[in-house]
């Protein structure tokens, strides 16, 4: 019998049996039967999920003296993830893999297999690796929790390597919803969920579940000054990482819907104290190039003139790149909205159909050259 199994008040001690037989004690292999419900829940939760729990090390090759050409790999962080399926498909935070040129991972049984990148959406902080299973390793598809459905208070429990002590379990509840944090690239991660169970350092990409086991989110990141946990952890909401793993595991990549323009950063946003979208170009024959949208352009005289500023799209009101990223996130490529601009003090709306940014990013088309 397995030493965590429920057992009634009626059985013997919870410490020692007596063995009738041979008139001595021995230790009682079962659960204690004084452990709260609440108990006995956290203890099945981690023998049913920590052996999806995996280390993930990020390492890096690195010369041996400064004369030498030797090379040799440096473990250069580590972090936690979770196994999605039986295909060898590994969730992780992209931090956690970033600029590795090797990557392992180690399971709870010891064994530690190489891992490849199969693709990562950096702003929003997932990254999906693959290891090759062999037959001693089945699993099923992490369970997924609604996490358009969770309630402040509720239970959360982390699984994770906090300081590369694998297998570690903390405990806490769901402290708040909609949460934004700083992204990779300007943009905010929007919609986290804020919780108390103790994240620290090596935590990140491990899973966060609720009482059932069921993934609610992914630990991205802790608000501390010491860099260990304050009670205020951050994690990535299971329907966000639903949408971005299942895309890269079937395209390698996560498509991202826009409509065929560079804009500015922020900076010259707060510079010239404008709210919008700054327009730096569009690209020809794409679809803000088709709608008629200018880019910025310098005139024959040398003047520079600004383009379009994008204020809205549909009801959305637009007044920075994380504002119309995240418009943009809810949509499909093929679908028409109405995009809403300023030129020359007017505002003007036109309907766009969004298109896969990755033809402007793969430099299909060209720069539309817009003289006056």
């Amino acid at each position: 019998m397995s030493p965590l199994r429920a057992q009634s008040a009626e059985k013997p001690s919870p410490t020692l049996a007596k063995n009738e037989e041979k008139e001595k004690l021995s230790p009682l292999a079962a659960e204690p039967p004084y452990l709260m419900e609440d108990e006995r829940n956290t203890i099945d939760i981690f023998s049913r999920i920590s052996g999806r729990v995996v280390n993930v090390s990020n390492l890096r090759y690195a010369r041996v003296g400064f004369f030498s050409f030797d090379v040799t790999e440096v473990p250069v962080g580590t972090g936690s993830g979770f196994i999605w399926d039986d295909n060898g498909y590994i969730v992780t935070n992209f931090h956690v893999i970033q600029n590795a040129d090797r990557i392992t991972v180690s399971f709870k049984n010891g064994k530690t297999l190489p891992a490849k990148i199969v693709g990562a959406e950096p702003r929003k902080d997932i990254a999906v690796i693959r290891v090759k299973l062999d037959g001693a390793h089945s699993f099923h598809e992490m369970p997924l929790a609604d996490s358009s459905k969770l309630q402040v208070g509720q239970k959360a429990v982390a699984i994770g390597s906090p300081f590369g002590l694998d297998q570690t379990l903390t405990k806490g509840v769901i402290s708040a919803l909609g949460r934004s944090i700083p992204g990779i690239g300007g943009v905010q991660i929007r919609d986290m969920i804020q919780t108390d169970a103790s994240i620290n350092p090596g935590n990140s990409g491990g899973p966060l579940l609720d009482s059932r086991g069921y993934l609610l989110g992914m630990n991205t990141m802790i608000f501390s000054e010491s860099g260990t946990s304050a009670g205020i952890g951050f994690a990535v909401p299971s329907s966000t990482i639903n949408r971005i793993v299942t895309q890269i595991i079937k395209n390698g990549r996560v498509i991202q819907v826009g409509i065929g323009i560079e804009q500015f950063d922020n900076n010259i946003n707060r510079q010239l104290n404008i709210e919008g979208v700054i327009i730096r170009s569009v690209t020809e024959g794409l679809a803000a190039a088709k709608a008629g949208l200018h880019g910025t352009h310098r005139t024959r005289n040398g003047e520079i003139i600004l383009g379009d500023v994008i204020v809205g799209v549909e009801d959305k009101v637009i007044r920075s790149f994380d504002d119309l990223y995240n418009a943009f996130e809810s949509y499909q490529v093929g679908d028409t909205v109405r995009v809403s601009y300023m030129r020359d003090g007017k505002k003007k709306t036109v309907p766009i159909q969004l298109i896969d940014e990755n033809q402007r990013l793969k430099g299909q088309g060209s720069i539309v050259p817009i003289e006056r």
